[in-house]
C-alpha cells in the first residue's frame, strides 16, 4: 500500500473509550482537526509491548498537549475489552486510567485504511503524526516485538512545529532549540559548513 504522508488522514468515525470511562459511541477524527494528532495503532489490548508503549504516551501528555498535540489509540478490540483494560491496574498488567481515547476498531476497516493491519487479523504498531489541517506528516510501522519511542514523537511534533513557524527545514538529528536549515543551496552550504563535524 503507498505511504499516507502527504496525503489527508482516512477519516472515521468509530466507539472510543475516553478518559472518563464514558463510550463515545461516534468518536470522530475530525472532531480533533485544528490540533497536531498521534495516533497510535497497536495489535491487542493486554498486549506485552502495546501496553508499555500506551502509558508512556500517557506519561507524556502535558509535554504533548502544551505542543497542541492529542493522541488517539486503536486496536481491533471491543470498546468493553478497552474499558478492562483501562479498569486493570498496571500492577496487574492493565494500563490503569489514561488520559487519551482508545477507539475500537472491531471491523479493521480503520487498520486496513492506514495500512497497518496484517495477515486481516490485528494492526501493527503504527504511529502516525498528523497536522493541524489533517495531513499525515509522519508515519512509522514497526513489527510487535520493537517499542516506539516517545523521545522521537515529540523530536517530530517539535520539527513539524518549528518548520510551519520558522519555514526552514530540520537536518538529521535535529532537536527543539537547534537551529534549522534554510531549503535553498545557500542554506544547505551555510548548515554543513557550521555543523558537518560534529557528532
Amino acid at each position: 500500500m503507498p505511504s499516507l504522508v502527504t496525503a489527508l488522514a482516512p477519516a472515521f468515525t468509530a466507539p472510543a473509550v475516553m478518559p472518563d470511562d464514558s463510550i463515545e459511541e461516534a468518536f470522530s477524527l475530525t472532531s480533533l482537526r485544528g490540533s497536531y494528532v498521534l495516533i497510535l495503532f497497536y495489535p491487542l489490548d493486554f498486549s506485552f509491548v502495546g501496553s508499555s508503549e500506551i502509558i508512556a504516551f500517557d506519561r507524556a501528555l502535558d509535554e504533548l498537549h502544551a505542543r497542541e498535540t492529542e493522541v488517539v489509540g486503536i486496536s481491533v478490540d471491543s470498546p468493553l475489552t478497552h474499558l478492562a483494560f483501562r479498569r486493570t491496574p498496571r500492577s496487574d498488567g492493565g494500563i490503569g486510567s489514561i488520559g487519551f481515547p482508545l477507539v475500537s476498531d472491531l471491523s479493521k476497516s480503520i487498520s486496513r485504511d492506514y495500512g497497518v493491519l496484517v495477515n486481516e487479523t490485528v494492526a501493527l504498531p503504527g504511529l502516525f503524526l498528523l497536522g493541524r489541517d489533517g495531513i499525515v506528516r509522519h508515519c512509522v510501522v514497526s513489527d510487535p516485538p520493537v517499542g516506539r519511542s516517545v523521545d522521537e514523537a515529540l523530536r517530530m511534533v517539535d520539527a513539524l512545529r518549528f518548520h510551519e513557524e520558522r519555514g526552514e527545514v530540520c537536518p538529521a538529528n535535529w532537536r527543539r532549540g537547534r537551529p534549522g536549515m534554510t531549503p535553498t543551496h545557500e542554506g544547505v552550504v551555510d548548515y554543513l559548513s557550521r555543523f558537518a563535524s560534529e557528532r
